[in-house]
Order: structure tokens, then C-alpha cells, then sequence
């Protein structure tokens, strides 16, 4: 269980729902729980779980008895730890990476078929396959038919309307006993039905004869003189739909890959390095402080903080990052990662549940708990569906009997109905593809809470964009370096700055002294002697017997640095001037870059509909610089936290759907007002806990790929519940007036389910556009 803030105290308790088979069974549970006086539910018939939401005096026991009453199995999920707990002395040892998700089919996952349970399913269709296939074979050619034939096929049928099809007896017994109707009562229902009437057929109605020969027509037939035997449908209904479930759970341990594959990232040991000895540890009983080693080509086990060597670090699993990334001394490191090359000791910043994989894992997880609006309205279809076909089964049989019809056609059309009436592809229609998206986007570093999210992304118009650390890197660097003719060179001038800088703290220092660093070729910079800082004004030092100065620029430069001087300022960089005894011999200009993507992001977001608006706290100068290197027109300088967020007041008070990009605690306010926040990966928690979208990877392009994605799910989404509605819509119609016979209705019910699964796996392929070469980058800004 999870505490939720409010008035009421309220808790979060995680279900798994043992079952449920279609929508019919999800309206069910919801139904059963929602009675409990403060209870809200959300019930995931892909997953088999249900999310709970319920005051603090209702206990667990009372959700589990609820679910009981309606004829389901529940079982209780464990909430995770904060962190890892000490190692147990008996058992296996729990994992400190993410718990196995629920949609994870794996043997741990509670929700998920057991390997007995999975081999269990494979025997029963495999013996159902074998025992069905005469019975199709005799029934269908009528050539083969043998004297006696029809005897065969009722000693080889009767295994399959009793064993093969008994799970769906039991739950349709179940569900009787708790006045619930469901997808396995019209299943039941229509073998019952079909084998009965083949039982009149053979001891009362003449088809018994040795000889018998009968033909065979997809469309059901009536008025011969002997009644026609419908093993085959008998047979069939079972193994279509056991062969449907079987493709079934296999597309859908599909959907849920991406999220086993984050919890397969999680390391089961590291090894610890204390007092200057090595030691393999359970990775649960690593704590926070803990020195551990990273050797090449392994994960690194948990986040923390590289203590000493240099390596390359693989982040395309947990970020979507192709590129390897760079870390050394003092960088931070993500468990999951791969070592690519050196040796890293790293100190542990986290652990458990704490880690970023943790909680990548969770956002996912949690994404995949709700629910679409369509899906909800679906669920409440559902609810009355299966009720609605049974009467409507029994109305067609009355009709036709009344209406002077051949018994076997009214009884041959009132199967088709119960057997072709199955609402599992509305159930399956939304979750799958939630399941497939929210997937594929924690593979492209998007993170996406729900689908309520979806759904708001997919219908932003406008887009509020801060600047700092979102449009740009949010670090200070140099842009561009402009020396004096005749002097001393721009590499010389650079190099003694950037001596002369090493013992500062402002920011531009440091700048300046990185930069220095990374272009000298002659190694370390020289030390610097004498250094004085004067506050507002620069630094002052001696180097290699040089007096040198980085000051603010003042009056009186040369030609070319009076020039760059005017330009910097134009492009609202901060400039230093580079004295050499006494001698301006360059001119720095610095500034807060932009991230490479973010002129394509914007660009991207524009030809997707979506209108850019640039909110930021920095001065006007600065502000229309980034605006009108990105070529956004509508600019809001000087913005504090609570601006920002009357800002998007007021858009979506003219009727816009706003959402809102940031990656700092300033922006918190305006993320949680906006119809969307989104927040860079490597920005605050707070603005993190704010956003209903995470960009793991920190890459603003990331933005038009979330939006695309969710206008393709949400496509998805549609298209599958028309083709679920719309079956229905079709089939029903045509068993009712006798032109689906029961055989080709189980096999048209089987492929609707499968066909909205595999529908919603195209999800798993999607891939975001292509960058276009020679796109612009972006120039500096402030």
C-alpha cells in the first residue's frame, strides 16, 4: 500500500485478479469493489491486476473478500520497499533492482501464468488439437465419411465438451453462483448447447444411422428429414478459442517486454570494495555510502557517484541515449548502465526502490494501471453486454420455434449467437496498446504516466517552453574567442586565461578554465601566482611571468574587439576581455548553449500543430535571442515561478490545451497548472514529480516523438475498439437470422481478440522521425 495526500487519508493497494477473461469480468470486479463505501477502482484486464484506491480503514482483507464475492481469485501484491532490507537467513534473497512488473510474465510475477500453469494451457490445446482434428475432418468431407463415422466423432468430442472445455464451465459455474455472466457463460453455454443437440440428433432424431451421410456448409442448413449433428461445433468452439488465448498470451507477454527487460537490468550482486579489499555482496545488502567496483562489460549495480577512473558508459536501455556517455571522477552514474571500457569505483547514492531504474520502472508500471476514457466507456458496455446476447440468444430460439422454423436452425442460430458475442476484444482493445507504448516510449527514454496523459498529449495546441536547462544545456561554455591582430594568438591568450581562471568559483571562470583545458595541447595549464578575484569586476594573477587580467570589458578596445564586443552583446552573451601585461589581447564571449535539438525540436513541434511559447526568468535581451534563434514569436521575459504559471492560466482560459516543459523547482507550479507538464529527466524531483511526462534522456527533441507517439496509440486505440464494436456489430446480426454457423463464429471470435492484440504489437515497432541532416543547431545564449 501507497499513501495518497487529500483530506481523507487514502491508500493504494495493488491487486492481481485471477480469472478474468474479458471486458465483462473487468466491469465485474470494478463493480464488486466500488461497493465499498470510498472505494475507487481501476481494474487491467492485460495485466490481470486491479488498482485500489481506498480510505485507511478499509483493509486489505476487505478488497480480497469483495473480489472473492465476485467469483475471481485475488491475491495481494506487495507494495516495494523504500530501500533494500538485510538479507534474509532463509529463502531466496530478494532483488534490490525493481520489483518484476506485474504484466511481467515470469515465474515470480504474481500476475502472470506460472511455467505449470503455461505448460498446462499448451497440453490442453495440443490434446484438444488432436482429438478435434477427426472430428473437423469427418464433418467437413463428406467423402470420408465411413459407416458409423458419427459415433467416431462423438467418442473422440466428448473428451474435448468436457475436459478441454471444463475451464470454462468452472468459471462459468462461478460466475452463476454470483449472478455474473461472462465471456466463458456464452462459451459454455454454446458447447453445451451444440453437444445436446448432436446427442438428440444421434439417439432421437435419425443421424445415429450406420449409414448417415452428411454434407457439410459453413452457412447452417435446415428441413432435411435427418436432423444434422454438430460435433464439429461442438469441438470446435473449444479449440478456436483455446487456440485464441494461447496466440493471445503470447502477443501480450509481447507488449509487456520493454518493462521485463528494465527489471532484467537490475544486478543480483556487486562487488564492494572496503579497506583496500574486494568482497561479492549481495546487491540487498549494499546501503547507501558503499564503495563498489565496476569492471568492463558489466552493469553498473546501483546509482551513485564515481569516486576514481574513466570509462564509457552504455544508457541505451534505461534513457534511450544511443551514444555512449563519458564519466569520470565526481559524475553520477545510473545502475543498469553497461562499462564499456575502464575500471570505476563508484560510491552508492541510492538503493532499491530509490534507484532511477526503480522508478523508471514504476512510472511504467503505474502508466499501464489506468485506463483510456474510451476503455471506460467500453467497460460499462461490457458490463450489460453479455446479459443483453443471452437474452437475445434466448429470443432468436423462441422467434424461430414460434415462427414455425425447423428446431434445428432456431437452435443452430441461437449458438452462433452465444459463441460469436464475445466482448474479449473490447476488454483487450485499450491495455494492449497502452501496454505496447508506454513500452516502446521507456525504450526511447519517454516516460509517460497514464493514459491520461496520452490522451492530453495527443490534443496540445500550445507549448510552454522554459529556457534554462530545457532549451539550453543550463551550464555556462565558451562560444567563440575573438583575438587582437598582432598580438599574442588566440590560443596563447586563451591558454594564460584559463591559467589565471583555475582559482576561481565564478561560473565564467570556470567556463573559461575548462575550456582552456580541453584546447591546450601542451598539457596541464601553468599554475598561477598572485591571484587576486575582484567581485564584479574579474581576476588577476601572474603566469609564467606574465601579468594577466580577465576582466569585464570597459571603453577604449581595438577595432576587432570593439566588433565581437557588439556582436556578443547583440546575441546576449556575457563577454571577458584578456589583458596580457597591460595589452587587451582577446575578447571571450559566454553564454548558456543551446542543446543540440532544440531549434529540430522546436521546428518539429511547429509542423506537428503545436505553437511554441517561451516562458523564462532571464532579461528581455537574452530571452528575444533564444526566440530568435529557434524562430519562436511569442516571448515572456522576466517570468517568476507564480508568472509562469498565470501565464498558463491564461492560455487555457482563451481555450488552449497548454502543456509545459521544465526541468527546475521554479517550474513546479506551472507544470502541475498546465494541461501536461513534461520535465526534463535531468532536472529537480519536484518538477519530475509535477510532470505527467518524463523525458528520461534530457534530449527536448523527445517532445515531438512523445507527441507522435500518443496520436499513434490513441489511433490505435480507436481502431481496435471500432473493430471491436464493429465485429459485434456484423456477427450478432448475421448468427441471428441463421447465416454464421456456430463453427465459423468460433473461429471469427478467437481472431477479433487476436486481431486487436497484434493491432496494438505494431506499437512495439514504432519509430520516431528521422533526423534530417544539416538542420541548424543553435547558436549561444544567455
Amino acid at each position: 500500500m501507497t499513501a495518497e495526500g487529500g483530506t481523507v487519508a487514502r491508500v493504494t493497494t495493488d491487486l492481481v485478479v485471477r480469472g478474468m477473461t474479458c471486458a465483462a469480468c473487468v466491469n465485474r470486479v470494478e463493480k464488486r469493489l466500488s461497493r465499498i463505501d470510498g472505494v475507487t477502482a481501476s481494474v487491467n484486464l492485460a495485466t490481470g491486476r486491479a488498482r485500489v484506491h481506498h480510505p485507511v480503514d478499509v483493509t486489505a482483507e476487505a478488497l480480497l473478500a469483495a473480489v472473492e464475492k465476485a467469483g475471481y481469485e485475488p491475491e495481494l501484491v506487495p507494495p516495494p520497499v523504500p530501500r533494500a532490507a538485510p538479507r534474509a537467513t532463509t529463502g531466496p534473497a530478494a532483488s534490490a533492482g525493481p520489483a518484476a512488473p506485474a504484466d511481467a510474465d515470469t515465474p515470480e510475477d504474481p500476475a502472470g501464468p506460472t511455467r505449470e500453469e503455461a505448460r498446462k494451457d499448451r497440453e490442453r490445446l495440443l490434446i484438444t488439437a488432436l482429438l478435434c482434428l477427426p472430428v473437423l475432418v469427418l464433418s467437413m468431407v463428406p467423402a470420408l465419411q465411413f459407416r458409423n463415422w458419427q459415433w467416431l466423432c462423438l467418442v473422440l468430442a466428448a473428451p474435448v465438451v468436457v475436459w478441454s472445455a471444463w475451464p470454462f464451465h468452472l468459471r462459468a459455474a462461478r460466475g452463476l453462483r454470483h449472478s455474473a455472466a461472462t465471456m466463458d457463460t456464452l462459451v459454455s453455454l454454446g458447447v453445451i448447447a451444440s453437444f445436446a443437440w448432436s446427442l438428440y440428433a444421434l439417439f432421437l432424431g435419425g443421424a445415429g444411422d450406420p449409414g448417415m451421410r452428411m454434407p457439410f456448409s459453413l452457412l447452417p442448413s435446415a428441413g432435411t428429414e435427418v436432423a444434422h449433428v454438430y460435433l464439429e461445433a461442438a469441438v470446435a468452439v473449444p479449440l478456436f478459442v483455446l487456440t485464441g488465448r494461447h496466440l493471445e498470451a503470447r502477443a501480450r507477454r509481447g507488449t509487456g517486454a520493454a518493462l521485463r527487460s528494465l527489471a532484467g537490468l537490475a544486478a543480483k550482486d556487486v562487488t564492494v570494495r572496503e579497506d583496500g579489499r574486494e568482497r561479492l555482496l549481495p546487491i540487498e545488502e549494499l546501503v547507501p555510502g558503499q564503495g563498489f567496483v565496476v569492471r568492463p562489460g558489466e552493469r553498473v549495480a546501483t546509482d551513485g557517484v564515481v569516486v576514481s577512473g574513466s570509462s564509457a558508459l552504455d544508457l541505451s536501455l534505461i534513457t534511450g541515449e544511443s551514444d555512449p556517455v563519458e564519466v569520470g571522477p565526481g559524475r553520477a552514474v545510473v545502475g543498469g548502465a553497461v562499462n564499456m571500457g575502464g575500471l570505476l569505483l563508484v560510491q552508492a547514492t541510492a538503493v532499491g526502490a530509490d534507484t532511477r531504474l526503480a522508478r523508471i520502472t514504476h512510472l511504467v508500471t503505474e502508466a499501464q494501471a489506468g485506463k483510456a476514457r474510451a476503455q471506460r466507456l467500453a467497460d460499462r458496455v461490457a458490463g450489460v453486454f453479455v446479459p443483453a446476447v443471452l437474452s437475445l440468444a434466448v429470443t432468436v430460439l423462441g422467434f424461430w420455434l414460434g415462427a414455425g422454423a425447423d428446431p434445428q436452425a432456431a437452435v443452430t442460430a441461437a449458438v452462433a449467437i452465444l459463441v460469436v458475442a464475445c466482448p474479449c476484444a473490447l476488454g483487450l482493445a485499450t491495455p494492449t496498446a497502452l501496454m505496447a507504448a508506454t513500452g516502446r516510449g521507456a525504450r526511447l527514454g519517454i516516460l509517460v504516466k497514464g493514459p491520461q496523459s496520452l490522451e492530453a498529449l495527443r490534443h496540445v495546441d500550445v507549448i510552454v517552453l522554459d529556457k534554462t536547462g530545457t532549451l539550453t544545456t543550463g551550464h555556462m561554455s565558451v562560444v567563440r574567442v575573438t583575438e587582437t591582430a598582432g598580438g599574442i594568438g588566440r590560443d596563447t591568450a586563451v591558454r594564460l586565461a584559463g591559467a589565471v581562471e583555475q582559482g576561481s568559483e565564478h561560473p565564467l571562470g570556470r567556463a573559461v578554465a575548462s575550456y582552456a583545458q580541453r584546447a591546450a595541447a601542451r598539457g596541464p595549464l601553468p599554475g598561477v601566482a598572485g591571484f587576486l578575484a575582484v567581485p564584479g569586476s574579474g581576476v588577476t594573477g601572474i603566469v609564467e611571468g606574465r601579468r594577466v587580467e580577465v576582466r569585464t570589458p570597459g571603453e577604449g578596445l581595438p577595432a576587432s574587439l570593439a566588433q565581437a564586443l557588439a556582436e556578443a552583446e547583440a546575441a546576449a552573451l556575457t563577454p571577458v576581455l584578456v589583458r596580457v601585461d597591460g595589452f587587451d589581447e582577446a575578447l571571450i564571449a559566454l553564454g548558456d548553449v543551446l542543446r543540440p535539438g532544440s531549434y529540430r525540436a522546436v521546428d518539429r513541434l511547429r509542423r506537428l500543430g503545436v505553437e511554441p511559447v517561451l516562458a523564462t526568468g532571464d532579461r528581455e535581451a537574452t530571452a528575444r535571442a533564444v526566440a530568435r534563434e529557434l524562430g519562436i514569436t511569442e516571448v515572456h521575459a522576466h517570468c517568476s515561478p507564480e508568472g509562469k504559471a498565470a501565464l498558463v492560466r491564461e492560455l487555457r482560459g482563451g481555450g488552449r490545451r497548454v502543456a509545459v516543459i521544465g526541468d527546475g523547482v521554479n517550474d513546479a507550479a506551472a507544470l502541475a497548472e498546465a494541461d501536461l507538464g513534461i520535465a526534463m529527466g535531468s532536472g529537480t524531483d519536484v518538477a519530475i514529480g509535477a510532470a505527467d511526462v518524463t523525458l528520461v534522456r534530457g534530449d527536448i527533441e523527445a517532445v515531438a516523438d512523445a507527441v507522435r507517439l500518443a496520436r499513434r496509440t490513441l489511433a490505435t486505440i480507436r481502431l481496435n475498439l471500432v473493430w471491436a464494436f464493429g465485429y459485434n456489430a456484423v456477427t450478432v446480426p448475421l448468427a441471428a437470422v441463421g447465416l454464421l454457423g456456430p463453427m465459423l463464429a468460433a473461429a471469427a471470435m478467437s481472431a477479433s481478440s487476436v486481431l486487436v492484440v497484434a493491432n496494438s504489437l505494431r506499437l512495439r515497432t514504432w519509430q520516431p522521425a528521422p533526423r534530417r541532416p544539416g538542420s541548424p543547431v543553435g547558436k549561444a545564449s544567455r
